[in-house]
């Protein structure tokens, strides 16, 4: 029971987690709040991977759901009896985490690089990568940022919002890390009487 309450509990975190990642996502399509850098084009090729919207988004919300229902107190039986309903859900709650570890790795990946390559800003060379050469090192020296000229605050906008999506991401796959821990450690330690049931040695 206790774990049960527990696994309700982190699948209930993964919603909130779920939609702030999706606005982070959102936000990354209009640097500086304008709308004219995404219809043109100009955006960092990281944000059409769409891993806060889809992934670590609308992906994370279709899990949390599914393990909410899996998890209610009224969750429909899958066959007469009570051990065999057990066995399925547990192993549907296994399936579902492991997919949302699939799901939040992939949006904290695809974060880091775009976070690592840097934006797609206006320099005095044009359009451009200007800090894809320098291995992250414009992340800690903010003289550089300079030579971004447009859209202006760029670097100051995809660092944060890229950073945020890292931690909601790596907040996701810790989540569903210690559900399927809960789910195979009730397993291995006989709380569902998955593995030996009663009757049948």
């Amino acid at each position: 029971m206790g774990s049960q309450k527990c696994g309700r509990c982190l699948s209930g975190l993964l919603v909130p987690l779920a939609l702030w990642s999706i606005t982070v996502n959102v936000l990354l399509y209009f640097p500086n709040g304008q709308t004219s850098y995404a219809s043109s084009n100009q955006l960092t090729n990281y944000v059409w991977y769409f891993e806060g919207i889809c992934f670590s988004g609308i992906m994370m919300l279709v899990v949390a759901a599914a393990l909410l229902v899996l998890e209610s107190e009224s969750s429909p039986a899958c066959c007469q009896s009570e051990n065999c309903s057990r066995r399925y859900v547990t192993l549907l709650s296994v399936i579902f985490s492991a997919l949302g570890v699939a799901f939040s790795g992939y949006c904290l990946v695809i974060s880091a690089l775009g976070l690592a390559q840097g934006p797609y800003c206006h320099t005095v060379n044009g359009w451009e990568y200007a800090f894809e050469g320098t291995a992250g090192r414009f992340l800690t020296d903010s003289s550089l940022w300079v030579q971004c000229l447009e859209p202006a605050h760029v670097v100051e906008w995809n660092i944060i919002l890229f950073s945020i999506l890292i931690v909601l991401s790596g907040l996701q796959v810790i989540v569903c890390l210690i559900r399927v821990a809960v789910q195979v450690s009730g397993i291995l330690c006989g709380t569902y009487s998955v593995i030996i049931q009663p009757g049948i040695i």
